[in-house]
């Protein structure tokens, strides 16, 4: 289901991750969390200050108290539909040249001003607006604004900072023409929108940015960026009067700007084609796609609701997967402002024919044109769109999301400004629309079939190599920033949740949370199928979770889905299981999720359909470019016979019966191995209560089994290369084993230091890759930790005459980790970074409940958190220094490249 207030990246980014997730074959992902809509709800959904200043800004303020955290995001009004001709990526290109500082604020404090206050900011570019944001603590608020007003009509655009910007840009374009579905998604949007400014895919293009100047990007700048066609949001525990005055102060000078006529959208009816292109996916990918509405159309909401409808796992698009027919399917809307797109996809195995699927999608797509859809599908899809709005109060950057989302995209005054539109669509206008959109003689279909040299219809070109010379002593940060940002404390400690220790060993953990009128559970088993999979049946482990989408013996799984579909819920079963519902839905909802979780079915035909599409579509997923640089990465860095290197194949899962997953079951899904985190609106007695109703007479059967993984000897430096034609960019990754697990020592010390070394866009390996020799466009490192086993990662992407170079500057990088104490400045930076983010990491659910599974799965404390920022607040640059000689092993780092050219 696609959300109306869902923010979409410039090319798709949730169609791009539903079309990659289903190549790979992973699980469905299944819709939002929702409920039944309640008046309280929408209110709540409305208290926004709203106002406009007579320069015509825009501003809206959301207060929400989940966390001290307030998130700013400024958007424009202009993307590339407001592009010159010619020039289809100038939106994008001046989107990165905002990054570049002002006339008052260089490019280094800029970066600096970010790290100091928790590098939490980005910027992203649709086909009709262009928004930046920027999350802090909320106490940061008046530093975002004066940042943000000062980009307004201040932004440094000069032909040396393009010059050197141009390299990173053009990049960024061969890193996504890498994709295949990236390629297929631009040649569908030429098609479909053909004749309007939607044809162009935002992103741009290498030879348009070869043309394009600093004149341009100006007068574009100077055009669009004015404060009467901007839109102020600013979302987070915030005093809305208080912060209209921060607002007015800040933006109230600007003067209005004369905004351009813009082209109007008239799209032309599509002639039924076929487009084929070859990938280097793991399985095919078959799309329908249609012309439809936009979000500025008033059959939006229909639109909406007949797409939840086509991709409900109650329809008859999902029922081609249980029948076997496809390995996995979709229905996506995708919504520009004045045009949108619907599509419909099914994944078959490699090397299979896809015509006889092909001709089933279109079959169940054509039936439904004829005889519409149930009204009863409509009426949960009506419910579900309506109760998703209540959620997005459960993280500050999903609310903040909803809201710049339905203003820019939707033109409504707020997300509950939908509710009546949803409430008002009848199943009659559902299949109106259907017979109308869905129509074959103006469909696109789409064949994207696994070959092993496939061509990227993309432009090779060499990146600028602009070098710009580093600072040469601290960063001055002017005197305002300087003193809201020179005195750096602990932050305060965070509540924890109340913790309780069923009699079967389960553990919960209860945070309440009353930011909205609903709670979410989350839960966690600890499994290792490496370690736990009989010898022969690989695979086994991926089975037994596949099986519980057939429901329980109580409830099979249409009964389920249509039993969560009345209470407008969500719940799923598993190693990870979950589910989500208004306060008033949370013990009916919990009752349907236990009873999956404990008593499932695992039908024997459900089970044998399984089985036949993960042996079809394994040898495909196994030849797949990206299955191989994964497990060259596994070999670099394990030693022979090393339990992680077990493979799934068609032969171990062929000796798979049913009595192994059942068996595996019991052995696996275990109390004493499972945390649940319950969020929300309940009191912790009665979530304990409800929890242990449910949970409570879970019983265990044998030993316990062993779940970590022991220590593994030290790697050594290696070298491997994937071959995949198919891509226009390499992707990079030097990687080396550590001998020590997530109890080590120096962990912070390590974490600290990788913040200067590579996390974001201030730390060395951005600033030499990317900033300064335009080789990268993207550059970082990380330590990752199990409970017994570490290891140290860089990964970057460039073309491939810049690999190289970029790898030697990556290493030398490492080297002076070791060689010299960090600079007073990079550790203050960093330590800000790391401190003023913490309270980030508890400002949605989600990110609160996953750190507390984590954390328990580590035998870590749950005011982990807190001991890190002591840790931290303290650490000296020769501990860092220390850290990093005796743990990082820079010529024991292996390559491993997959690229176009292997060599």
């Amino acid at each position: 289901m696609v959300s109306p207030i869902s923010l979409t990246r410039s090319r798709g980014g949730r169609l791009r991750a539903l079309l990659l997730s289903a190549a790979l074959l992973t699980a469905p992902v299944l819709p939002r969390s929702s409920s039944a809509q309640t008046p309280a709800a929408a209110s709540a959904m409305d208290s926004a200050v709203r106002t406009t200043l007579p320069n015509g800004l825009r501003v809206v303020i959301v207060p929400d108290h989940l966390a001290p955290v307030v998130q700013t995001q400024i958007i424009y009004l202009a993307g590339s539909t407001a592009a010159p001709e010619g020039f289809p990526g100038t939106a994008h290109a001046l989107e990165h040249m905002m990054f570049n500082g002002t006339s008052d604020v260089s490019r280094e404090q800029l970066s600096t001003i970010s790290a100091r206050i928790g590098d939490n900011n980005n910027a992203f570019t649709t086909e009709d607006a262009t928004q930046f944001y920027f999350q802090a603590p909320a106490s940061n608020l008046g530093l975002l604004l004066r940042l943000e007003a000062d980009r307004m009509r201040h932004a440094k655009i000069a032909p040396e900072e393009w010059a050197h910007e141009r390299g990173a840009i053009e990049q960024e374009v061969s890193r996504d023409l890498s994709s295949p579905i990236e390629r297929y998604l631009v040649r569908q949007n030429a098609i479909l929108f053909a004749g309007t400014p939607y044809s162009h895919d935002a992103l741009g293009t290498r030879e348009s940015f070869e043309k394009t100047d600093a004149t341009l990007l100006r007068r574009f700048y100077d055009s669009w960026y004015q404060p009467n066609n901007a839109i102020l949001l600013i979302v987070g525990d915030v005093d809305p009067s208080l912060t209209l005055t921060q607002v007015k102060a800040q933006f109230g000078a600007i003067p209005a700007g004369h905004i351009p006529a813009r082209m109007p959208v008239r799209l032309q009816p599509v002639t039924a084609q076929t487009v084929h292109l070859e990938s280097d996916l793991g399985a095919g990918i078959l799309t329908v796609a249609f012309q439809m509405p936009g979000a500025h159309d008033p059959d939006y909401a229909v639109a909406q609701i007949l797409a939840d409808v086509l991709a409900s796992q109650r329809g008859a698009l999902f029922a081609l997967v249980p029948q076997g027919k496809a390995l996995s399917t979709e229905f996506d809307y995708s919504p520009r402002a004045f045009a949108g797109s619907g599509l419909a996809l099914a994944v078959f195995p490699k090397g299979e024919d896809p015509q006889k699927l092909l001709a089933t999608l279109r079959g169940v797509l054509a039936n439904i044109r004829a005889h519409g859809v149930s009204p009863e599908l409509v009426e949960a899809a009506r419910r579900k769109e309506i109760a998703d709005l209540e959620f997005d109060a459960n993280g500050i950057s999903d609310l903040t999301q909803s809201w710049a989302s339905t203003l820019s995209l939707t033109g409504a005054a707020s997300p509950a400004a939908l509710v009546d539109s949803f409430r008002h669509v009848t199943t009659e206008q559902v299949n109106a629309m259907a017979a109308r959109v869905l129509d074959p003689a103006h469909a696109l279909t789409g064949i994207l079939t696994p070959t092993a040299s496939p061509n990227p219809d993309a432009a090779q070109g060499k990146a600028a190599e602009k070098f710009i010379s580093p600072p040469t002593k601290p960063v001055a940060l002017p005197d305002w920033a300087q003193k809201e940002l020179q005195t750096l404390s602990i932050p305060p400690a965070a509540p924890l949740p109340a913790a309780f220790t069923l009699a079967n060993g389960l553990r919960l953990l209860v945070q309440p949370e009353h930011v909205s009128h609903t709670i979410k559970l989350y839960g966690r088993i600890r499994q290792n199928g490496d370690l736990e999979e009989p010898a022969g049946k690989e695979g086994v482990a991926s089975l037994t979770a596949g099986l519980f989408l057939y429901g329980s013996h109580t409830h099979d799984r249409l009964h389920l889905a249509a039993a969560l579909d009345a209470l407008a819920a969500d719940a799923s079963a598993g190693p990870g299981f979950g589910m989500s519902a208004l306060t008033p839905a949370f013990e009916p909802t919990l009752s349907l999720l236990a009873d999956n979780e404990l008593d499932p079915a695992f039908p024997a035909e459900a089970f044998e359909t399984l089985k036949k599409q993960a042996i079809a579509g394994r040898p495909g997923v196994m030849q797949s470019p990206g299955y191989r640089f994964g497990r060259a990465l596994q070999h670099a860095v394990n030693p022979p016979h090393d339990a992680t290197l077990r493979e799934t194949t068609p032969a171990s899962l062929a000796r798979i019966s049913l009595q192994d997953v059942m068996a595996y079951y019991h052995h696996a899904y275990r109390p004493e191995l499972t945390t649940i985190v319950v969020m929300g609106d309940i009191t912790p007695e009665h979530a304990r209560d409800l929890v242990a109703a449910r949970f409570g007479g879970w019983k265990a059967e044998g030993p316990t089994p062993q779940v970590d993984l022991p220590g593994r000897p030290l790697s050594r430096p290696s070298h491997a290369v994937i071959a995949d034609p198919g891509r226009v960019q390499d992707d990079v990754v030097l990687v080396e084993s550590l001998d020590s697990g997530i109890h080590n020592p120096d962990r912070f010390a390590l974490e600290l230091g990788n913040e200067i070394l590579g996390r974001g866009f201030a730390s060395r390996l951005m600033q030499d890759l990317r900033v300064r020799t335009g080789y990268a466009y993207s550059a970082n490192s990380s330590f990752q930790w199990s409970q017994n086993r570490g290891a140290f990662v860089i990964s970057f992407g460039a073309d491939p005459d810049k690999v190289g170079p970029a790898g030697t500057a990556a290493i030398s990088d490492l080297r002076a980790m070791q060689t010299q104490p960090a600079t007073q400045d990079e550790i203050d930076n960093a330590k800000a970074l790391i401190l003023r983010g913490i309270p980030m990491d508890r400002a949605s659910f989600d990110d609160l409940a996953g750190e507390y599974l984590s954390l328990t799965a580590f035998g870590l404390p749950l005011n982990e958190q807190d001991l890190k920022a002591h840790a931290i607040y303290a650490m000296t640059p020769d501990a860092i220094r220390s850290a990093f000689r005796h743990w990082a092993r820079p010529d024991a780092l292996a390559q491993i490249v997959r690229g176009p050219n292997p060599r």
